[in-house]
């Protein structure tokens, strides 16, 4: 039987200055010195309140991310704005995390306030290389002193659990360079360390023009040896590539890998909710941000009561995949899932992934420890592998 699954809210900001040669995200150069705040947060608050219809008002908000783009381009104003209606239509759990992605190259201590006035509660500090040439070959913004200036502008404002987004695997990196990185952010000594390896992504421009990557050997022993510099000052691997010290972990990103459900709004937002009939549903909104504009724009009373004005697209997930869905999260955190969640969150019966899992278990890639089903440690080197066993 399915359980309600806790529920979060993502809210997608697509605007940013540059768009960098790697990212493959729902995100928009914007050149105009202004950007259209007030239409954005009408747009916003009326595609909350279509998604609404689906969702039962008493269910709790225990998270919310702000991501993007560059959600920090916007206005502290136009954050306590937008919050003050959000909590006249939703139900946030006491302590709820509100997290906001902030970009180095675009930091106004005026705006990191308003955040906090907001409610905003955690910041994402995207510095992906503390290296002024690496930096400029992945094209951002920003350089090293940004990167501090930002992290000490949060600490000033309020901020006490920051998150630092670092890349490895950087377009000709070395072993020292990548461990060099890490250590400068313990310098920092943030709550939170996202630290992941640079994908070429299809539809960037690395992939169009592949930059010279490091060697497959620099590759592993940069893994290996960051997975232990990070353990030994003390961050703690809870997931693929995120790492926690003082019980700080990202309690949005755990409800994604716990198959929890979340409403998106914005433009490219994505949300997936399970209804009363225990159906999962993945729903998608338009990407382009002039186009989720217009359709505000030209909006009139009928369809504001009768249509989702800015749905791009909607699927109801079939039963028979709601396995591989709930893996491809669930097997990405250290400590696993227990049989009871999975049944929660599919409403299927454990009997139906068991002998995948043992046969798994029987080439050392997955484990049971206590009730939590995981990956080993040799299983998260080939976790593409396992997941792809639950869709056979």
């Amino acid at each position: 039987m399915i359980n309600t699954p806790p529920l979060g809210l993502y809210i997608h900001i697509p605007w940013c200055v540059k768009k960098c040669p790697y990212c493959d995200f729902n995100s928009h150069e914007h050149h105009s010195k202004q950007l259209p705040e007030k239409e954005y947060l009408n747009a916003l608050i009326n595609d909350l309140d279509s998604e609404l219809k689906l969702v039962d008002e008493q269910r709790e908000i225990h998270s919310v991310f702000i991501g993007g783009g560059t959600p920090s381009l916007l206005s502290g104003d136009f954050y306590i704005q937008l919050f003050t209606a959000l909590n006249q239509r939703l139900n946030f759990s006491v302590n709820a995390e509100i997290t906001i992605e902030a970009n180095p190259g675009a930091v106004d201590e005026a705006n990191f306030k308003g955040f906090i006035d907001a409610g905003i509660n955690r910041i994402s500090l995207g510095a992906q290389s503390f290296s002024d040439a690496a930096l400029n070959r992945l094209g951002r913004i920003h350089d090293n002193r940004s990167i501090y200036h930002a992290f000490e502008t949060a600490r000033k404002c309020g901020f006490d659990n920051i998150n630092i987004d670092l890349m490895h695997g950087l377009p000709e990196q070395t072993l020292a360079e990548g461990l060099d990185d890490l250590k400068a952010a313990f310098e920092l000594s943030p709550e939170h360390i996202s630290w992941y390896q640079l994908t070429i992504e299809k539809n960037t421009v690395f992939y169009n023009r592949p930059p010279t990557l490091p060697v497959e050997n620099i590759l592993d022993n940069l893994f290996i040896t960051g997975l232990e510099t990070l353990a030994n000052a003390g961050y703690q691997q809870y997931e693929v590539s995120a790492f926690a010290r003082d019980a700080k972990q990202s309690q949005h990103n755990k409800n994604y890998w716990r198959f929890g459900d979340y409403i998106g709004i914005g433009a490219g937002a994505h949300g997936k909710i399970t209804g009363d009939n225990g159906a999962v549903t993945r729903r998608w909104k338009t990407r382009s941000p002039s186009d989720y504009l217009n359709l505000e724009s030209n909006i009139n009373a009928e369809s504001i009561i009768n249509a989702d004005n800015k749905l791009a697209g909607s699927t109801v997930i079939a039963k028979e995949d709601l396995p591989l869905e709930f893996m491809m999260n669930a097997l990405r955190l250290n400590q696993g899932f227990t049989s009871q969640l999975f049944e929660q969150r599919t409403g299927l019966d454990f009997s139906l992934v068991k002998d995948p899992i043992l046969q798994l278990q029987d080439q050392g890639l997955m484990d049971l420890s206590g009730k939590h089903y995981h990956t080993t440690e040799k299983g998260r080197l080939f976790l593409n592998n396992v997941i792809a066993k639950f869709s056979e």
